[in-house]
């Protein structure tokens, strides 16, 4: 059993807010999404004169074009995470430091993805319009089971292996990224998603002193969980055979690894049965047992 509930663990979490807010704000970098993006390589669509997209001018690898498109729409969904932590962590609060930064952070995202495949053209626009409007509409844990099932530690944890995720997702895609000018915005999303896994488990080593039962099994939760990226794209299974091997156990395991790492979860003691066996349960994904 968790030792606080709901509102007090909110509350205990609110001690750490400054501190991890200053942190967060050294540790993150000022960048500007326009800044990043070759626009001198744009030109108008048919609609004001110009020329709609054309197949010839698609200029990245199937590989990559599956992955960054499942990329950019993961970042669309950003709307239906910030509805989950608001429901938790009102953004009308003292939590708007977590809230509110977090949101414009990683909402400059799909910002620079966007403009940067639709000035480049590597990708058909239209296609990547529909998807992020049926996308988006589906969104992340928006049906009140889903969102119901979520507590706030199952928030901080669900976001902390998800940032983790994207910063081992990027340096795959990376790898079969030709234009420099996309990877130094690769670049740029991927400390900045290093940053915010940064920040979310630190929320996590708060919640450890304040409830280790009840972050111990949201971290046990999140792991078991893990959506790999692209896996909730609808009609997507052909593209996403392009990037099955970025994302497996190995990756799971790893940031099973770093989480347990960073909690000290081998030392953690004096927990119920049932968190013990979350425990191990991380313990062994770490290992790489499953």
């Amino acid at each position: 059993m968790a030792v606080l509930d709901e509102d007090e663990l909110i509350t205990a979490l609110e001690k750490s807010l400054s501190t991890l807010a200053e942190e967060h704000a050294e540790a993150a970098e000022d960048w500007m999404p326009h800044a990043w993006v070759p626009w001198s390589k744009g030109r108008n669509f048919r609609f004001l004169g110009g020329a709609d997209w054309d197949p010839s001018e698609a200029g990245l690898s199937e590989t990559a074009n599956a992955a960054l498109l499942a990329l950019l729409l993961t970042k669309d969904n950003l709307p239906s995470q910030h509805r989950i932590l608001a429901l938790h962590f009102p953004a009308f609060s003292d939590w708007r430091q977590l809230i509110g930064v977090w949101t414009a952070e990683d909402n400059r995202h799909a910002i620079v993805l966007r403009d940067y495949l639709v000035v480049t053209r590597c990708q058909d626009p239209v296609d990547a319009e529909n998807r992020r409007r049926i996308h988006v509409v589906a969104g992340w844990k928006q049906t009140p089971e889903a969102s119901d099932a979520v507590g706030p530690m199952d928030a901080l944890a669900l976001l902390a292996v998800h940032e983790n995720q994207c910063v081992q997702f990027i340096g795959r895609l990376k790898e079969y990224v030709e234009d420099p000018v996309l990877i130094q915005i690769l670049d740029k999303i991927q400390t900045d998603d290093n940053v915010q896994a940064s920040t979310f488990q630190a929320f996590l080593m708060a919640g450890m002193v304040a409830d280790q039962e009840a972050t111990v099994l949201a971290v046990d939760k999140a792991l078991r969980e893990i959506e790999h990226i692209g896996s909730d794209i609808a009609d997507y299974d052909t593209q996403r055979e392009y990037f099955s091997d970025f994302e497996d156990v190995s990756t799971d395991s790893a940031i099973a690894r770093k989480i347990a790492d960073e909690l000290k979860l081998e030392s953690v003691q004096e927990l119920s049965e049932e968190a013990e066996a979350a425990r191990r349960r991380i313990l062994a994904l770490a290992e790489g047992q499953v």
